[in-house]
């Protein structure tokens, strides 16, 4: 009775380890999306990566010398976003990283008062897709975009990330 007990306890420890060691073969996946879509259902990340949280990124003023609150100081939805883009890839560049390495993003839009005080998703979108889905760069995140009202006056577009990189 105790060898039994040995050999099952054995052959548990056996199968635990095999299902918690590090897999050396893979790699991150993507589910694949349908259509020109710059985002992807779902990711998987394997064992054996580190994750890196980056924060919330706005854009900055596209005109600091106008005023506050004026529409020339902040820039549209499209220029926000490439700015929010460009300050993101700073980070992931400083990190090691870059955009590729991006498996899940957060962006939150604010209503545009040059699209009818409604958010802009298809210039959001439009920006974004030059950036991920490409031919230089065809690794696509999950995503969500979120409807909200910006802490910063003219701020449109803040956007969050987490990136992942292998060991």
């Amino acid at each position: 009775m105790t060898s039994s007990r040995t050999f099952a306890y054995l052959g548990f420890a056996l199968a635990l380890c095999a299902f918690t060691s590090p897999a050396g073969a893979q790699s991150v996946s993507r589910l694949p999306s349908t259509g020109a879509t710059p985002i992807v259902p779902a990711v998987t990340v394997p064992p054996g990566y580190t994750t890196y949280y980056i924060s919330g990124t706005p854009a900055g003023p596209k005109n600091p010398k106008a005023p506050e609150g004026s529409p020339g100081r902040w820039g549209d939805t499209t220029q926000q976003t490439g700015d929010s883009l460009t300050k993101l890839e700073a980070v992931l560049k400083q990190l090691g990283l870059g955009f590729g390495d991006v498996v899940k993003a957060t962006v939150f839009l604010a209503p545009d008062p040059a699209n009818g005080n409604k958010i802009n998703f298809p210039a959001m979108n439009a920006e974004w897709s030059k950036r991920f889905g490409t031919a230089a760069q065809p690794n696509k995140p999950a995503r969500s975009t979120v409807q909200v009202g910006l802490a910063t006056p003219g701020a449109l577009v803040e956007i969050e990330m987490v990136a992942v990189k292998k060991k």
